[in-house]
């Protein structure tokens, strides 16, 4: 997606160009099994220019690539699996159907883009989709910082105060049961 070893950048600069790239998925780490690394999903076409499949009438979608991060979503089967819930797949899928068919898509921050040739350009043809997608939106709770700063501090020492008496309480157990250190 990245690397430009070996003539790689090369070839995804002439798939990029030849507008062969439709979609590109960036999905979770510990999906797979033998590999803890993350995964990209590549969706390639060989006609962008609209016309049917199947049921579906998609939309000319020449000079453009959907870039979709999933590695905020799955959730944990095991301590070493991770796995995609049915509406993570649905997700996925109507975002990229909806691009497809020009139908109801949006581009949201932190999860998909929509990128032009351009803009694809300008980042020396890497096809990583955390490049594009940006962070996500955080909603901005109003709340002044010389406010905010003095109750979140106050909070985090109630809570080393009740630690320590837990703390206190456990070892005075574990003596009562002869494993006093």
């Amino acid at each position: 997606m990245s690397s430009n070893s070996g003539g790689e950048g090369e070839i995804r600069k002439a798939m990029v160009e030849g507008d062969a790239v439709d979609c590109m998925v960036a999905l979770p780490n510990q999906l797979f099994f033998g590999t803890q690394i993350p995964v990209c999903v590549w969706i390639l076409a060989k006609d962008k220019s609209g016309g049917k499949h199947g049921e579906r009438q998609l939309r000319d979608r020449r000079g453009e690539v959907l870039f979709l991060d999933a590695r905020k979503l799955g959730y944990m089967v095991n301590r070493t699996q991770k796995n995609l819930s049915p509406e993570d797949i649905a997700k996925l899928t109507d975002t990229y159907h909806a691009w497809r068919e020009g139908k109801g898509y949006e581009d949201v921050s932190g999860f998909c883009k929509s990128a032009s040739l351009e803009e694809i350009r300008a980042h020396g043809h890497v096809l990583t989709p955390g490049r594009y997608v940006g962070a996500e939106d955080v909603e901005d709770d109003d709340e002044a910082f010389e406010e905010k700063m003095p109750r979140l501090a106050a909070a985090l020492r109630e809570r080393f105060a009740k630690r320590a008496v837990l703390e206190k309480q456990v070892n005075q157990n574990l003596e009562g049961m002869g494993y006093g250190g």
